[in-house]
């Protein structure tokens, strides 16, 4: 290497799909960027085609990555999550120096990304644990990116970070620092689990029509396309038009028609409901997501049942017209419930984890590049900038007055849908979301009784100050020993 020439700004190890373009990006927004993979042949692959003649340096070995970077080094890892992670930030550490910064840019488990944080920093280094959004093409033109962790590696990365993000109309990028330690990939979790509530609600919408108003996927596609003009705008209703439109070129019949009716799932939307349990926030819409895939990965059981399990045998004769748009309320209100579930849990966690998360940046970063870009991101962003310490989104007036709109036509869809046996676990769950959050009294008075009732689990009441717990001798023959009170 020639030692005038100006070294890398930065470094990325793991060059599949995301990596590339990622790389690619960079050096477009005039980054010189160092890569290397541990198949090496990939790096001259690379070099020898999308890289040819841009301002990407091919490295065959870690050593030489680390010497073509300016200091304070930064090394992009994009790798899979988990044990590739760890393997790399010990191959890395015995080449860095004290102020190098170790980015994950993988969607790693934001406990790993607190742990590593507190290791890589107890090396003299620093550590940034980044969700990146937006899939291949958002690699490639401009993703959503959501970092945290080491905050003395902000500024050194931020410009590079800012520059290749995606932007919002104003120019406004889609990237801001987020928080200690895992703040960025608990931000990224809470995105992704958002994510599977709203795929499964629009999966929901679709069903609905096909299987209700016997509409065919052509027609359907004309439908979302219609919805996406409106407050239903996003990524998820634009390619869903595009999907239900293609037509098969084997057999000419729609292609979501000789797709396996199977979900997979990376375990992005697991980690967001396993979260919501630990942090005690209701999160039923995402947790009913991630179970919808569950179910529909045991295939062959449900085909089985299908053969012994009998249902009803209905035919839509109302108004498709005036239900097509109850069901459009119903997928904007369930969606308004999603959003509001994922803002709860990360004010949960942001309260244990010590994370000052700003709301409303965290909505303008989703506004573009990610999954879940859609255009009433910008309502959210307006009503944490009006109230920052916004409870709930339910209580915003926009959202308010957007759900009493819904809410007729959200109640008659969900009706029809039990009526004619299709199932909606993910508008079921918002709606009950929506109803649990807005009653005063639930029967958790009667729960509490029945714990008290077989493990004296003891109670609080009505008429005395809160804090204060009682215990009732229900049977005549119990004691007056009573369980310890602590919630989990």
């Amino acid at each position: 290497m020639n030692t005038t020439e100006k070294k890398c700004d930065i470094g990325l190890i793991g060059l599949a799909v995301m990596g590339e373009n990622l790389v690619l990006n960079m050096e477009s927004h005039d980054f010189k960027v160092a890569v290397f993979n541990r198949t090496v042949s990939k790096v001259d692959d690379f070099m020898n085609a999308r890289a040819k003649g841009k301002n990407i340096v091919g490295c065959h070995s870690i050593e030489e990555l680390v010497a073509n970077l300016e200091k304070p080094r930064k090394i992009f890892l994009l790798v899979k999550a988990g044990k590739a992670v760890d393997d790399f930030i010990e191959l890395v550490i015995p080449h860095l120096e004290k102020g190098d910064i170790i980015i994950d840019g993988g969607n790693s488990h934001y406990p790993d990304s607190i742990r590593r944080t507190k290791y890589v920093e107890s090396k003299g280094l620093l550590f940034i644990g980044t969700g990146v959004s937006g899939g291949e093409e958002g690699a490639l033109k401009g993703p959503s990116i959501m970092p945290g962790g080491s905050a003395a590696a902000w500024p050194h990365v931020k410009e590079i970070f800012q520059s290749v993000s995606a932007k919002v109309a104003d120019g406004s990028p889609c990237c801001e620092w987020l928080g200690n330690d895992g703040a960025g990939h608990f931000v990224k979790m809470v995105h992704n689990g958002i994510e599977y509530g709203d795929m499964q609600m629009i999966c929901e919408a679709y069903s609905i029509m096909r299987n209700a108003l016997g509409m065919e996927p052509a027609e359907i596609s004309k439908t979302f396309g219609e919805w996406n003009k409106g407050e239903l705008d996003s990524y998820l209703i634009e390619i869903t038009r595009d999907i239900l439109a293609k037509v098969d070129d084997e057999t000419g019949k729609p292609m979501v028609d000789v797709i396996v009716d199977k979900a997979g799932q990376k375990g992005t939307g697991r980690w967001t409901s396993l979260a919501a349990l630990d942090f005690g926030v209701p999160a039923p819409t995402i947790v009913e997501a991630v179970f919808a895939r569950a179910m529909s990965a045991i295939k062959d059981e449900r085909l089985s049942a299908a053969k012994k399990l009998s249902g009803p045998n209905t035919k839509f004769t109302g108004d498709k017209k005036a239900f097509l748009e109850q069901l459009r309320q119903a997928l904007f209100a369930s969606k308004i419930c999603s959003y509001a579930q994922g803002y709860q849990l990360m004010r949960a966690a942001a309260t244990e984890q010590n994370w000052d998360l700003n709301y409303g940046d965290i909505a303008l970063m989703w506004r573009g590049g990610c999954i879940i870009r859609a255009q009433f991101l910008g309502n959210i962003k307006e009503a944490f900038d009006n109230k920052p310490d916004l409870q709930n989104l339910l209580l915003d007036d926009y959202f308010k007055k957007a759900i009493e709109k819904s809410q007729a036509g959200w109640r008659k869809v969900i009706a029809t849908a039990v009526e004619y046996g299709i199932p909606v676990p993910a508008f079921c769950s918002a709606l009950a979301y929506y109803d649990g959050y807005r009653s005063p009294v639930l029967p958790a008075n009667l729960l509490q009784a029945q714990r008290d009732y077989f493990g004296a689990h003891t109670y609080e009441r009505l008429d005395k100050p809160a804090g204060e717990f009682f215990h009732t001798n229900w049977t005549g023959r119990g004691g007056d020993t009573v369980s310890t009170t602590y919630n989990v």
